[in-house]
Protein backbone atom coordinates (compact mmCIF):
# COMPACT_ATOMS: atom_id res chain seq x y z
CA UNK A 1 0.00 0.00 0.00
CA UNK A 2 1.82 3.58 -1.19
CA UNK A 3 2.50 5.81 1.76
CA UNK A 4 0.13 8.78 1.92
CA UNK A 5 2.02 10.96 4.51
CA UNK A 6 3.08 14.07 3.80
CA UNK A 7 4.26 16.96 6.27
CA UNK A 8 2.97 20.97 5.80
CA UNK A 9 4.30 23.72 8.22
CA UNK A 10 5.56 20.85 10.40
CA UNK A 11 2.60 18.71 11.05
CA UNK A 12 3.42 14.73 10.38
CA UNK A 13 -0.13 14.30 7.87
CA UNK A 14 -2.15 11.14 6.84
CA UNK A 15 -2.36 12.46 3.28
CA UNK A 16 -2.02 15.76 1.53
CA UNK A 17 -5.71 15.89 1.52
CA UNK A 18 -6.54 19.32 3.24
CA UNK A 19 -10.28 21.07 4.07
CA UNK A 20 -9.74 24.71 2.93
CA UNK A 21 -11.55 27.26 5.06
CA UNK A 22 -15.13 26.57 4.15
CA UNK A 23 -18.72 27.36 5.98
CA UNK A 24 -18.27 23.31 6.07
CA UNK A 25 -16.16 24.36 8.96
CA UNK A 26 -18.22 26.63 11.19
CA UNK A 27 -20.43 23.43 12.33
CA UNK A 28 -18.46 20.73 14.51
CA UNK A 29 -20.18 18.02 13.22
CA UNK A 30 -19.20 18.42 9.97
CA UNK A 31 -15.85 18.90 11.34
CA UNK A 32 -16.16 15.26 12.98
CA UNK A 33 -17.63 13.92 9.33
CA UNK A 34 -14.38 15.59 7.73
CA UNK A 35 -12.28 14.21 10.07
CA UNK A 36 -13.59 10.82 9.82
CA UNK A 37 -13.84 11.18 5.62
CA UNK A 38 -10.18 11.39 5.85
CA UNK A 39 -8.79 14.80 5.89
CA UNK A 40 -5.45 15.32 7.00
CA UNK A 41 -6.07 18.81 8.67
CA UNK A 42 -8.83 21.02 9.03
CA UNK A 43 -8.67 24.93 7.93
CA UNK A 44 -11.70 26.51 10.15
CA UNK A 45 -13.61 29.52 8.56
CA UNK A 46 -11.41 32.70 8.85
CA UNK A 47 -11.60 35.56 11.54
CA UNK A 48 -12.08 38.48 9.48
CA UNK A 49 -10.73 42.00 10.43
CA UNK A 50 -14.21 43.28 10.26
CA UNK A 51 -15.40 41.47 13.15
CA UNK A 52 -12.48 42.03 15.11
CA UNK A 53 -13.49 46.03 14.46
CA UNK A 54 -16.84 45.33 15.75
CA UNK A 55 -15.96 43.79 18.97
CA UNK A 56 -13.73 46.89 19.53
CA UNK A 57 -16.26 49.33 18.45
CA UNK A 58 -19.07 47.52 20.91
CA UNK A 59 -16.43 46.81 23.78
CA UNK A 60 -16.38 51.18 23.71
CA UNK A 61 -19.81 51.52 23.30
CA UNK A 62 -20.51 49.59 26.50
CA UNK A 63 -17.68 51.08 28.28
CA UNK A 64 -18.95 54.89 27.44
CA UNK A 65 -22.66 53.81 28.33
CA UNK A 66 -22.58 50.91 31.20
CA UNK A 67 -24.84 48.24 31.06
CA UNK A 68 -27.15 49.60 33.15
CA UNK A 69 -27.18 53.18 32.10
CA UNK A 70 -29.02 55.53 34.25
CA UNK A 71 -27.78 58.26 36.80
CA UNK A 72 -27.11 55.83 39.06
CA UNK A 73 -25.17 53.17 37.17
CA UNK A 74 -25.09 49.83 39.00
CA UNK A 75 -22.19 48.89 36.62
CA UNK A 76 -19.59 50.58 33.99
CA UNK A 77 -18.45 47.35 32.72
CA UNK A 78 -20.49 45.65 29.69
CA UNK A 79 -22.17 42.23 31.26
CA UNK A 80 -20.88 39.23 29.94
CA UNK A 81 -24.26 38.27 28.23
CA UNK A 82 -24.22 41.77 26.68
CA UNK A 83 -20.52 41.33 25.57
CA UNK A 84 -21.02 37.76 23.72
CA UNK A 85 -24.24 38.99 21.46
CA UNK A 86 -22.32 41.22 19.91
CA UNK A 87 -18.60 39.90 19.82
CA UNK A 88 -17.82 37.36 17.04
CA UNK A 89 -14.32 36.49 17.67
CA UNK A 90 -15.23 34.98 21.24
CA UNK A 91 -17.13 32.79 19.53
CA UNK A 92 -14.42 32.16 16.66
CA UNK A 93 -12.17 30.95 19.82
CA UNK A 94 -14.68 28.39 21.53
CA UNK A 95 -15.34 27.09 18.60
CA UNK A 96 -11.86 26.44 17.83
CA UNK A 97 -11.21 24.59 21.73
CA UNK A 98 -14.61 22.62 21.05
CA UNK A 99 -12.91 21.80 17.33
CA UNK A 100 -9.00 20.71 19.06
CA UNK A 101 -11.43 18.83 21.73
CA UNK A 102 -13.83 16.76 19.08
CA UNK A 103 -10.96 15.45 16.78
CA UNK A 104 -7.37 14.51 16.66
CA UNK A 105 -6.06 16.20 13.19
CA UNK A 106 -4.36 19.18 13.18
CA UNK A 107 -6.83 22.36 13.51
CA UNK A 108 -5.80 25.21 11.63
CA UNK A 109 -7.27 28.58 12.68
CA UNK A 110 -7.50 31.56 10.15
CA UNK A 111 -7.04 35.27 10.21
CA UNK A 112 -8.39 37.49 7.13
CA UNK A 113 -7.65 40.99 6.51
CA UNK A 114 -5.20 43.92 5.31
CA UNK A 115 -3.97 45.80 7.89
CA UNK A 116 -1.73 44.67 11.13
CA UNK A 117 -4.83 46.11 13.23
CA UNK A 118 -5.43 43.40 15.88
CA UNK A 119 -4.60 40.64 13.89
CA UNK A 120 -1.33 39.87 16.47
CA UNK A 121 -3.79 39.82 19.61
CA UNK A 122 -5.85 37.33 17.73
CA UNK A 123 -3.06 35.56 16.43
CA UNK A 124 -1.66 35.03 20.35
CA UNK A 125 -5.02 34.11 21.39
CA UNK A 126 -5.97 31.41 18.46
CA UNK A 127 -2.32 30.08 19.82
CA UNK A 128 -3.38 29.85 23.10
CA UNK A 129 -6.96 28.10 22.20
CA UNK A 130 -4.73 25.48 20.75
CA UNK A 131 -4.49 26.05 17.28
CA UNK A 132 -2.05 24.01 15.83
CA UNK A 133 -0.85 26.64 13.20
CA UNK A 134 -2.67 29.72 11.74
CA UNK A 135 -3.23 30.70 8.54
CA UNK A 136 -2.87 34.55 7.17
CA UNK A 137 -5.41 35.16 4.44
CA UNK A 138 -4.34 38.99 3.35
CA UNK A 139 -7.11 40.01 1.30
CA UNK A 140 -6.26 43.76 0.03
CA UNK A 141 -7.82 45.63 -2.90
CA UNK A 142 -5.07 48.32 -3.11
CA UNK A 143 -6.24 52.15 -3.54
CA UNK A 144 -5.57 53.71 -6.53
CA UNK A 145 -3.20 55.87 -4.85
CA UNK A 146 -0.81 53.17 -3.77
CA UNK A 147 2.20 52.29 -6.13
CA UNK A 148 3.17 48.09 -6.15
CA UNK A 149 6.02 48.96 -3.49
CA UNK A 150 3.80 50.15 -0.74
CA UNK A 151 1.35 46.87 -1.12
CA UNK A 152 4.33 44.63 -1.24
CA UNK A 153 5.70 46.37 2.14
CA UNK A 154 1.97 46.33 3.69
CA UNK A 155 1.83 42.50 3.23
CA UNK A 156 5.44 42.32 4.57
CA UNK A 157 4.25 44.58 7.50
CA UNK A 158 1.62 42.30 8.71
CA UNK A 159 3.38 38.99 8.43
CA UNK A 160 6.75 39.82 9.95
CA UNK A 161 4.12 41.13 13.05
CA UNK A 162 2.15 38.47 13.74
CA UNK A 163 5.34 36.20 13.03
CA UNK A 164 6.83 37.89 16.02
CA UNK A 165 3.70 37.48 18.24
CA UNK A 166 3.59 33.76 18.09
CA UNK A 167 5.52 30.39 18.14
CA UNK A 168 2.96 27.64 15.83
CA UNK A 169 3.64 27.40 12.67
CA UNK A 170 2.34 30.08 10.12
CA UNK A 171 0.80 29.93 6.46
CA UNK A 172 0.22 33.03 4.35
CA UNK A 173 -2.53 33.13 1.43
CA UNK A 174 -2.08 35.11 -0.90
CA UNK A 175 -3.35 36.11 -4.57
CA UNK A 176 -1.50 35.93 -7.72
CA UNK A 177 -1.60 39.98 -8.55
CA UNK A 178 2.24 40.97 -7.69
CA UNK A 179 4.55 41.90 -10.55
CA UNK A 180 6.68 39.31 -9.76
CA UNK A 181 4.81 36.51 -7.83
CA UNK A 182 7.77 34.07 -7.41
CA UNK A 183 10.02 37.20 -5.89
CA UNK A 184 7.29 38.07 -3.80
CA UNK A 185 7.23 34.95 -2.56
CA UNK A 186 10.76 34.29 -1.23
CA UNK A 187 10.41 37.86 0.41
CA UNK A 188 7.51 36.64 2.38
CA UNK A 189 9.46 33.71 3.19
CA UNK A 190 12.24 35.70 4.13
CA UNK A 191 9.62 37.45 6.67
CA UNK A 192 8.50 34.94 8.60
CA UNK A 193 5.85 32.80 6.54
CA UNK A 194 6.73 28.81 7.10
CA UNK A 195 4.20 28.42 4.50
CA UNK A 196 2.93 29.92 1.67
CA UNK A 197 -1.16 29.14 0.31
CA UNK A 198 -1.43 29.60 -3.55
CA UNK A 199 -3.82 31.47 -4.56
CA UNK A 200 -6.17 33.39 -3.00
CA UNK A 201 -9.48 33.22 -5.11
CA UNK A 202 -10.42 37.56 -4.88
CA UNK A 203 -14.47 37.01 -5.52
CA UNK A 204 -15.59 40.25 -7.30
CA UNK A 205 -18.97 41.30 -7.44
CA UNK A 206 -21.55 41.61 -9.63
CA UNK A 207 -24.35 43.99 -10.91
CA UNK A 208 -27.91 43.24 -10.99
CA UNK A 209 -28.92 45.37 -14.12
CA UNK A 210 -32.78 45.29 -12.67
CA UNK A 211 -31.98 45.95 -8.98
CA UNK A 212 -29.33 48.39 -10.31
CA UNK A 213 -27.24 46.84 -7.31
CA UNK A 214 -23.82 45.53 -7.00
CA UNK A 215 -23.78 42.07 -5.27
CA UNK A 216 -21.67 39.27 -4.66
CA UNK A 217 -22.58 35.96 -6.30
CA UNK A 218 -20.14 33.19 -5.53
CA UNK A 219 -19.18 30.79 -8.28
CA UNK A 220 -16.99 27.37 -7.01
CA UNK A 221 -13.38 26.74 -9.10
CA UNK A 222 -13.31 25.19 -11.90
CA UNK A 223 -10.67 22.53 -12.81
CA UNK A 224 -9.16 24.62 -15.06
CA UNK A 225 -8.89 26.61 -11.90
CA UNK A 226 -5.55 24.81 -10.44
CA UNK A 227 -3.26 25.80 -13.78
CA UNK A 228 -2.21 28.86 -11.95
CA UNK A 229 -1.50 27.83 -8.38
CA UNK A 230 0.31 24.54 -10.46
CA UNK A 231 2.49 26.82 -12.56
CA UNK A 232 4.09 28.81 -9.70
CA UNK A 233 4.23 26.15 -7.21
CA UNK A 234 6.33 24.40 -10.20
CA UNK A 235 8.68 27.07 -10.13
CA UNK A 236 8.90 27.85 -6.51
CA UNK A 237 9.52 24.44 -5.67
CA UNK A 238 13.01 24.11 -4.11
CA UNK A 239 13.57 27.62 -4.36
CA UNK A 240 11.84 29.20 -1.82
CA UNK A 241 12.01 27.93 2.06
CA UNK A 242 8.52 27.75 2.53
CA UNK A 243 5.90 24.47 2.41
CA UNK A 244 3.26 24.83 -0.68
CA UNK A 245 -0.05 24.71 -0.29
CA UNK A 246 -2.27 24.37 -3.57
CA UNK A 247 -6.01 25.65 -3.47
CA UNK A 248 -8.52 26.05 -6.18
CA UNK A 249 -10.02 23.81 -8.74
CA UNK A 250 -8.95 20.42 -7.18
CA UNK A 251 -11.80 18.40 -8.16
CA UNK A 252 -10.18 14.64 -9.16
CA UNK A 253 -7.63 12.89 -8.26
CA UNK A 254 -5.47 13.82 -11.35
CA UNK A 255 -5.73 17.34 -10.30
CA UNK A 256 -4.14 16.23 -6.81
CA UNK A 257 -1.57 14.16 -8.45
CA UNK A 258 -0.55 16.99 -10.97
CA UNK A 259 -0.02 19.89 -8.12
CA UNK A 260 1.80 17.40 -5.89
CA UNK A 261 4.15 16.44 -8.85
CA UNK A 262 4.69 20.34 -9.15
CA UNK A 263 5.86 20.31 -5.45
CA UNK A 264 2.96 21.19 -3.09
CA UNK A 265 3.00 19.76 -0.36
CA UNK A 266 -0.67 19.56 0.58
CA UNK A 267 -4.00 20.24 -1.78
CA UNK A 268 -6.70 22.13 -0.13
CA UNK A 269 -10.11 21.30 -0.90
CA UNK A 270 -13.11 23.17 -0.73
CA UNK A 271 -15.27 23.15 -3.91
CA UNK A 272 -15.54 19.33 -4.59
CA UNK A 273 -16.86 19.24 -0.92
CA UNK A 274 -19.63 21.51 -1.79
CA UNK A 275 -20.39 19.22 -4.73
CA UNK A 276 -19.90 16.23 -3.94
CA UNK A 277 -20.44 15.74 -0.20
CA UNK A 278 -17.98 15.20 2.36
CA UNK A 279 -17.69 11.68 1.79
CA UNK A 280 -15.89 12.53 -1.44
CA UNK A 281 -12.67 12.80 1.08
CA UNK A 282 -12.95 9.50 1.49
CA UNK A 283 -13.34 8.34 -2.14
CA UNK A 284 -10.52 10.33 -2.82
CA UNK A 285 -7.90 9.22 -0.76
CA UNK A 286 -8.60 5.83 -1.88
CA UNK A 287 -7.92 6.97 -6.11
CA UNK A 288 -4.52 8.91 -4.89
CA UNK A 289 -3.62 4.94 -3.37
CA UNK A 290 -4.57 3.23 -6.82
CA UNK A 291 -3.12 6.15 -8.40
CA UNK A 292 -0.12 5.30 -7.23
CA UNK A 293 -0.20 1.82 -6.86
CA UNK A 294 -0.79 1.21 -10.23
CA UNK A 295 1.99 4.34 -11.68
CA UNK A 296 4.50 1.54 -9.19
CA UNK A 297 4.85 4.81 -7.12
CA UNK A 298 5.85 3.84 -3.50
CA UNK A 299 4.94 7.00 -1.59
CA UNK A 300 3.61 10.89 -1.69
CA UNK A 301 7.15 11.95 -1.06
CA UNK A 302 8.27 10.33 -4.46
CA UNK A 303 6.42 12.05 -6.36
CA UNK A 304 6.35 15.67 -4.65
CA UNK A 305 8.25 17.67 -6.84
CA UNK A 306 9.12 15.27 -9.73
CA UNK A 307 7.41 17.58 -12.43
CA UNK A 308 8.71 20.97 -10.91
CA UNK A 309 10.78 23.08 -12.76
CA UNK A 310 13.73 22.00 -11.19
CA UNK A 311 12.93 18.71 -11.81
CA UNK A 312 10.84 17.93 -14.99
CA UNK A 313 12.60 17.05 -18.55
CA UNK A 314 11.99 20.75 -20.53
CA UNK A 315 12.40 23.47 -17.26
CA UNK A 316 11.20 26.38 -20.13
CA UNK A 317 8.01 24.42 -20.74
CA UNK A 318 6.84 26.58 -17.59
CA UNK A 319 8.06 29.66 -18.88
CA UNK A 320 7.51 32.14 -21.83
CA UNK A 321 8.75 29.43 -24.49
CA UNK A 322 6.20 27.37 -23.51
CA UNK A 323 3.20 30.23 -24.43
CA UNK A 324 4.59 30.00 -28.32
CA UNK A 325 4.26 26.30 -28.86
CA UNK A 326 1.18 26.76 -27.28
CA UNK A 327 0.05 28.72 -29.77
CA UNK A 328 1.66 27.32 -32.52
CA UNK A 329 0.12 24.25 -32.08
CA UNK A 330 -3.67 25.43 -31.65
CA UNK A 331 -5.51 24.06 -34.83
CA UNK A 332 -9.21 25.68 -34.99
CA UNK A 333 -11.98 24.27 -35.26
CA UNK A 334 -12.68 25.70 -38.90
CA UNK A 335 -11.47 27.80 -41.23
CA UNK A 336 -14.49 29.30 -42.01
CA UNK A 337 -15.33 32.91 -40.88
CA UNK A 338 -17.68 32.88 -37.39
CA UNK A 339 -20.71 35.34 -37.56
CA UNK A 340 -23.01 36.91 -35.10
Amino acid sequence: MPDLRTEYLGLPLRSPLVASASPLGEDLENIQRLAEAGAAAIILPSLFEEQILHERQAHLHYLDYGSESHAEALNYVPSATAQQSLIGPEHALRHLEAAKAAVEIPIIASLNGHTPGGWCDYARRFESAGADALELNIYHIPALSESGAEVEARYLEIVAAVRASIQIPLAVKVGPYFSSPGHMACRLADAGADGLVLFNRFYQPDIELEALDVRPRLVLSQPIDNRLPMTWISLLYGHVKADLAATSGIHSVEDVVKLLMAGANVTLLCALLFKRGIGALQVLERELQDWLEDHEYDSVAQLRGSMSQLNCPDPAAFERAQYMKTLQNFVPRSEKPFYY
